[in-house]
């Protein structure tokens, strides 16, 4: 009978290491992000060389619009003030605007004035103030803190199997 519960502590033990190992071997998010995927994520299908991140952007927030190709220019909408591109950085200018408190809900278009031409891309503001909420759950454990949940779930296993072989030797189960 001892026998069969230090098998089921073992097997309990060894079942927690084995659920813990597919965590300890996550990553902090997808590591590489199709083209496509990309695309769709940012807002847009980048045939322009514009992208806007988020795609759909609550009233009062920030909305990161990145151009490729363009050395410098002004980007437009009836959703936020007037903003400068930098100069670019690789071919790529990247500027972070916040919508009006009072934009109305919907769909809407930016203008990127830039080397002669108007480049042009659609987003959506959603209704309501978005949650200020920090960064909660939304981050993904580092790999020092994976180290140290796995060294804690190593210590548990061994320690209780310790307690067990030493509980055994003092009531002198094994006679």
């Amino acid at each position: 009978m001892r026998a069969a519960r230090t098998l089921a502590v073992t097997a309990t033990a060894l079942a927690a290491l084995g659920l813990a190992a597919p965590l300890a071997t996550a990553t902090n998010g997808p590591s590489s992000v199709t083209v496509n995927s990309f695309q769709t994520e940012r807002g847009g299908d980048n045939s322009n060389g514009v992208t806007v991140s988020p795609f759909a952007v609550h009233q009062g927030a920030l909305l990161t619009i990145t151009v490729r190709g363009c050395a410098g220019g002004t980007v437009t909408s009836n959703a936020f003030a007037t903003a400068t591109l930098p100069a670019a950085v690789n071919g790529v200018s990247t500027v972070t605007v916040r919508i009006f408190n009072n934009a109305t809900p919907g769909q809407y278009n930016l203008a990127v004035q830039c080397n002669g031409r108007t480049l042009t891309q659609s987003f959506r503001v959603l209704a309501g103030q978005g949650a200020q909420g920090g960064l909660g759950g939304s981050m993904a454990p580092s790999s020092t803190e994976m180290a140290v949940g796995g060294s804690l779930v190593a210590a548990a296993a061994l320690g209780g199997g310790l307690f067990i072989a030493r509980r055994r030797r003092l009531t002198g189960a094994g006679v």
